[in-house]
């Protein structure tokens, strides 16, 4: 593994002041190089010594078309690959390969494959958030010994991260385009590739989109998360709401399920760290969603450093209305073959429970793209330092909207030879459908029985 030993310095650097104080903003002076040295999100400008990894070039919003459903071209559609990784090969690959991603080609020899494409760093968000990442770069602290944000405007509190708990709230709180209304499949194949889907609706509002929102006293509130399973039938109609804290330690996550059988809302405290998954079949926690999210107060957290790494970017071949979901769901793990591998630097973050803290996964290793601060690839560990399960996200720019985000989030069990699919839309009726609006009244439990009426 090779770290950036200057980043590397900075990360200890970091995890010494974060145990004198909760300060974690960084001088002005630092903060200036937001855009010059460093992309208005924090990542290096530059690209690496041999090229292969180029400097960031802003992807255009026309970039590629946009159909009638909202799906996007894919602007690197006449692009082959320059190589692909196989279990013949891999080893002349693995310092660039996170260990579950080298796990994979093990367990599945004859057919887990990387095909690698040249690097394309785009992704881009509107100029008033990174106006927004600059101030916080210089007012945002870590309070609850590190479990919670204060002074936090909008989006990615720490571009400049001295810490690893830094980087997993860039990751937690990076920008989605500030609300979006989806509709996507989950699948949990068995080993021999059968499955079935279960279809969602998902509404998710940071909380400066809703409409009485007031900047002056913002609360706790991070954003609010609406999911409403719409098939099959024995499933459909219940619902799940979320309220998200900024710190769950003073304050932890509230949430809601409207039982559709029973017509009734109950409290779901269930729904946080290792709760199960909803609909997943025992295959992901809650926290495994959105890669990761919720509080990080069960973990103590490392930076380790940056490496370059083959992540899945740039995915816009897997997110396809061309597709059929029967195209994408294969025995032991997705179809490698539409899948889009670039060589980029990540960030390296490890959490390690805590004494006495209780979690399926004792150990769990980031890795975060420098240009998104979204988690690329998550490895976990189980209670015997086994590796467990591996996380990868297959991430595309929404260059119409400038919002990155995931086409595809998987999780691979390598010991049951299973594995969770979430997030496919290719056959539904339309993509995602940024910045709508709401406001607080439609987010309350009371909503939730109008909402689950079969």
């Amino acid at each position: 593994m090779k770290i950036t030993k200057s980043l590397l310095q900075v990360g200890v650097l970091g995890l010494s002041l974060l145990a004198a104080s909760v300060m974690a903003a960084v001088p002005a002076a630092e903060a200036d190089k937001l855009g010059k040295s460093l992309t208005p999100m924090g990542a290096e400008m530059a690209g690496n010594a041999d090229g292969s990894i180029p400097a960031w070039k802003p992807m255009a919003k026309n970039a590629g078309s946009v159909d009638s459903k909202g799906f996007l071209s894919d602007p690197f559609a006449s692009e082959k690959p320059l190589f692909t990784i196989t279990a013949q090969n891999v080893d002349q690959y693995k310092d660039k390969l996170a260990p579950g991603q080298y796990a994979m080609f093990k367990r599945y020899p004859e057919s887990f494959k990387m095909p690698v494409y040249p690097s394309h760093r785009g992704a881009t968000v509107p100029d008033d958030v990174y106006a927004s990442i600059k101030k916080n770069a210089v007012n945002t602290k870590l309070v609850s010994g590190g479990n919670g944000l204060e002074n936090f405007e909008t989006a990615v509190p720490f571009p400049i991260p001295q810490s690893g708990v830094e980087v997993i709230w860039n990751h937690i709180t990076r920008y989605r385009g500030g609300s979006v209304t989806r509709l996507v499949t989950q699948a949990t194949p068995q080993p021999n590739g059968s499955y079935s889907l279960v279809y969602f609706r998902d509404q998710f509002v940071f909380r400066d989109k809703m409409k009485d929102f007031d900047p002056a006293n913002p609360g706790n509130i991070l954003f609010y998360f609406k999911q409403q399973v719409t098939a099959p039938a024995r499933l459909a109609g219940g619902v799940l709401l979320v309220h998200e804290t900024l710190d769950q330690v003073k304050e932890p996550r509230s949430a809601w399920v409207y039982n559709a059988g029973q017509r009734r809302v109950r409290r779901a405290p269930q729904v946080s760290y290792d709760g199960p998954g909803t609909a997943a079949d025992g295959l992901r926690t809650s926290d495994n969603l959105d890669m990761y999210n919720g509080a990080p107060d069960r973990y103590d957290w490392k930076l380790v450093g940056k490496k370059e790494l083959y992540i899945a970017s740039n995915s816009y071949k897997i997110d396809s209305p061309q597709l059929k979901y029967a195209d994408i769901i294969k025995a032991g793990h997705i179809n490698q073959d539409l899948a889009r591998y670039e060589l980029r630097r990540v960030w390296h973050v490890t959490a390690t429970l805590k004494e006495g803290q209780r979690h399926i996964y004792a150990k769990r290793d980031f890795y975060i793209d420098e240009d998104t601060w979204q988690a690329a690839v998550i490895d976990h560990y189980d209670g015997r330092g086994q590796l467990w399960r591996v996380a990868e996200a297959h991430a595309e720019n929404y260059y119409d909207k400038q919002v990155p985000w995931y086409a595809l989030e998987t999780l691979y069990d390598l010991q049951s030879g299973r594995y969770l699919a979430l997030g496919m839309k290719n056959e539904e009726k339309s993509a995602y459908d940024f910045g709508f609006t709401a406001t607080t009244a439609e987010f309350t439990p009371n909503a939730l029985r109008q909402e689950g009426i079969r």
